[in-house]
């Protein structure tokens, strides 16, 4: 009689679909991780699969934990504010994870938003690298950053100092604006300077280190330390921006605001996608993780009213959110 209630007990346990193990695991993005984790919400609610776990790290940091292999102990998806990079790929196959999916789940863009007691400007990209880079030409020379205040770049910016806040390296906000602001406005100058640099990828991507630039681990904090400093700008996401509109607002860029409608355009110069990354080989053996990526993908979630947009995802449009749901559906046959 034991031995039944034993087995009875070891077999419930097996069986058990709550089990810890069986649960799927998210890392990645900070900028996607309150999506991620209200869908995870949303799926534990309506139906039988347990919640997932969704964990903020940074996309550079998910992305290596998501390739460490194919495991069960290793994540199931990537959260993602950037595509994957060609190393972060390689690292990939070199790790066993030969196969996995990108999927697509809503635009964001990055924004320069100061305090609503501090009045805001429009600024071009390239006046943007010139007051973040490390290395700027003078002269047909490129040398240290010597601007001090916005309208020692320009006449027409105004005299405050310039005291930026943004992302460390690392996270994937801070990787978009290497991309969107640093490295075309360098590339372009890199070609007119008279004194050549030893590394064009240090000179493009480094932000200057005498105090107008401070990297912030936390995004969140940024928004603290604009209340408590009217001369700061800090580079966030757009969906701080809905968030708090009454806390702050964000400066015209090329004279285009940021909105739900330039955004997903790309005629808002900062805009980028966002994207999970559903590993592969995980989808037969974890229970409900082809059945999360429909969820995040649905008309409820990532559709024009859905509940991801309260949230501040900015929608596909419809064409390339029906595109996404079909790569979802191949997910689940």
């Amino acid at each position: 009689m034991r031995k039944l209630v034993l087995l009875i007990v070891v077999a419930a346990v097996i069986q058990s679909p709550a089990r810890a193990a069986d649960a799927i695991t998210i890392v990645g993005s900070s900028t996607v991780y309150p999506f991620s984790s209200l869908v995870a919400e949303h799926f534990a609610k309506s139906g039988p699969f347990p919640a997932p776990s969704v964990r903020s790290t940074s996309t550079a940091e998910g992305f290596k934990l998501f390739c460490s292999g194919t495991a069960a102990d290793t994540p199931d998806i990537s959260n993602a504010s950037r595509r994957i990079s060609q190393p972060e790929t390689q690292e990939c196959l070199d790790k066993g994870v030969r196969n996995f999916t990108e999927i697509r789940i809503g635009y964001d863009s990055l924004i320069l938003a100061n305090a609503l007691k501090a009045g805001t400007f429009n600024i071009t990209l390239n006046q943007l690298w010139r007051a973040a880079a490390d290395l700027v030409p003078i002269k047909g020379r490129l040398i240290p950053n010597p601007y001090r205040t916005w309208q020692d770049i320009d006449p027409a910016l105004p005299p405050r100092p310039i005291k930026i806040l943004g992302p460390a390296p690392g996270h994937g906000t801070r990787d978009a604006f290497v991309e969107l602001v640093m490295e075309p406005s360098c590339k372009a100058a890199l070609s007119q300077v008279s004194n050549g640099v030893e590394s064009t990828s240090r000179a493009c991507t480094a932000v200057r280190r005498d105090g107008a630039w401070t990297d912030v681990d936390n995004l969140e904090l940024i928004l603290g330390k604009l209340a408590s400093n009217p001369d700061a700008m800090g580079v966030l996401s757009y969906s701080y921006l809905e968030q708090f509109a009454n806390r702050i607002h964000a400066a015209t860029v090329n004279d285009i605001a940021p909105s739900r409608a330039t955004i997903p355009s790309g005629t808002y110069p900062l805009s980028r996608p966002l994207f999970i990354y559903v590993k592969d080989a995980h989808l037969k053996a974890r229970l409900g993780l082809a059945d999360y990526a429909a969820e995040f993908l649905s008309f409820c979630a990532a559709g024009a009213h859905g509940y991801l947009a309260d949230e501040g995802l900015v929608p596909l449009p419809t064409p390339e959110l029906l595109a996404q749901r079909a790569v979802v559906a191949r997910l689940q046959r």
